[in-house]
């Protein structure tokens, strides 16, 4: 069997099926790869942070999985931050994994002992797993923002004439704002602990009225929503 840290791009097999599915797992269906376009969907990122927030791939797999994302057209050098050293972005062709992982990591969610105490948590996927979380039958018809503090990170949604985005900075206008720790927040999204017991426990704070609170909450699809009236 050929070492994942020496492959090379000649030695990857291929499924050989004339299928959709499995040309985008031959492109990206090795270990790593997705997890790679996880961290690069949050925005570009060096090298060496791509290593710090990769714990537990090698240098050399890193760097042959980024050669073979490059050479496939889903990852590129970013062009205006080559004097910082080697940093990395998703191309047009690899942004368009985003909606597919998104529903990945939504599904993932909900495996059945998938999470552990010992398992390393990032407080930048938190922006993922907001976009992930999303139900977009639940926007609401009010323009307004809500701005989330995890660790370190922040980010907030904007409602905008009920169209969506995450964006990765504060919100002075935020009706609400929720800070937190990367753990609560993964085990909140996960449907292991509710707000409400976050709140109760002091591992989640927040800041706003309870109409907003609500509004965001079935946005994130931790409240049930309001059916929608028949036609």
């Amino acid at each position: 069997m050929v070492n994942e840290s020496v492959a090379r791009a000649g030695e990857r097999r291929r499924y050989g099926q004339y299928c959709g599915l499995a040309a985008c797992l031959d492109v990206i269906g090795e270990r790593w790869t997705l997890l790679i376009i996880r961290e690069l969907l949050v925005g570009p990122q060096r090298y060496n942070e791509l290593l710090h927030n990769l714990p537990g791939i090698g240098t050399n797999l890193l760097a042959e999985r980024l050669r073979w994302l490059t050479r496939q057209g889903v990852v590129r050098q970013h062009p205006r931050l080559s004097g910082r050293g080697h940093t990395y972005e998703l191309t047009a062709f690899g942004e368009e994994l985003r909606e597919p992982v998104l529903g990945l990591a939504r599904w993932g969610l909900n495996v059945p002992h998938s999470f552990s105490a010992e398992d390393e948590v990032r407080p930048q996927w938190g922006v993922l797993a907001v976009e992930a979380l999303i139900r977009k039958d639940q926007i609401p018809d009010v323009d307004e923002s809500y701005e989330f503090l995890v660790d370190d990170q922040v980010f907030h949604i904007a409602v905008r004439g009920r169209q969506i985005s995450v964006v990765q900075q504060g919100a002075e206008d935020a009706v609400l704002r929720v800070s937190t720790d990367a753990k609560t927040f993964v085990d909140i999204g996960s449907g292991r602990l509710s707000p409400f017991e976050a709140v109760v426990t002091r591992r989640l704070s927040l800041e706003g009225d309870q109409e907003a609170l609500t509004r965001c909450s079935r946005l994130l699809g931790l409240l049930p929503g309001p059916r929608p009236t028949a036609i």
